[in-house]
């Protein structure tokens, strides 16, 4: 059984997240695990003044999170009748990225899906940035699913990868799974950047041929401002339906592209994108 985290803020993009999540996994035996965290300053001060002398603000807070949360919960329950799946509600007060690591330790997460905005220049979305920042700081999986994004059959997937690290077939689980539950064709793209290590490609493809035969490469070369265009232009040339990318933690120069590219993409990209740490 799965162990799936579906972080909420309630609005429109989150829920959205979690209907895409409902019929992405509607084949497998999961737990959901909704998760709200709040603060505070979310109270303002008309609030306030309402609260019951005897309750305090953070018993509040929690009641009026877990009561929109099952209110979702019923009418997920209701719309998919999928006896397969099963939810718990989690409110947290705390850092959004800490309280979502914290969840995925206790509740041993295997998946995170949720909802980005996209954005341009400054003028990005508080849940899209949050989104961005679990990328980068979670351990776990994230599928971020971008506004209005509906499931659709997952034809074929793409990852892209400058072969900067020679992967483990444990880093690469959550595709597999995905590939495998779907049918999916899956799309390598081999970017040759100014990061790009031509030993470990050659490592990597033999990897491929044994955990993914019949998997299609592709290979180009680009510069790093290029990226985004090229991979999105190869997404829509093939009908993509979902893109994957590792994260990695190494070197500073590799976490400034690696940054670069998964905020370029997380907030960009209008299918799923699936980001995937490494060690």
């Amino acid at each position: 059984m799965k162990n799936i985290l579906l972080p909420t803020d309630f609005s429109k993009n989150s829920i959205n997240a979690i209907h895409y999540a409902m019929e992405l996994l509607k084949a497998e035996y999961c737990q959901f695990y909704v998760l709200n965290v709040q603060k505070a300053s979310s109270f303002i001060t008309d609030d306030l003044m309402v609260v019951n002398s005897s309750t305090t603000v953070y018993k509040t807070l929690v009641d009026a999170s877990k009561k929109s949360m099952q209110n979702i919960i019923a009418t997920v329950k209701k719309k998919y009748k999928n006896r397969k799946h099963q939810f718990h509600t989690i409110v947290d007060y705390d850092n959004f990225v800490d309280s979502i690591n914290q969840v995925c330790d206790n509740q041993d997460i295997d998946l995170i899906i949720m909802g980005t905005h996209g954005a341009s220049g400054l003028g990005k979305l508080l849940f899209g940035s949050n989104t961005v920042r679990v990328m980068q700081r979670c351990p776990i999986p994230v599928l971020a699913i971008p506004t209005g994004c509906k499931f659709i059959q997952l034809n074929s997937v793409a990852f892209t990868t400058n072969n900067l690290k020679v992967f483990k077939q444990r880093e690469l689980k959550a595709l597999s799974d995905i590939i495998l539950q779907h049918n999916s064709k899956l799309n390598i793209l081999h970017v040759a950047d100014e990061n790009h290590l031509a030993q470990n490609q050659t490592l990597n493809e033999g990897f491929f041929k044994v955990y993914f035969p019949h998997a299609n490469h592709e290979f180009i070369d680009v510069t790093g401002h290029d990226i985004f265009n090229v991979v999105y232009s190869y997404i829509e040339n093939n009908n993509i339906k979902m893109l994957a990318m590792m994260s990695k933690k190494h070197s500073f120069l590799e976490r400034l592209f690696t940054r670069h590219a998964v905020e370029t993409f997380a907030f960009k990209i209008d299918i799923p994108f699936l980001v995937m740490p490494v060690d």
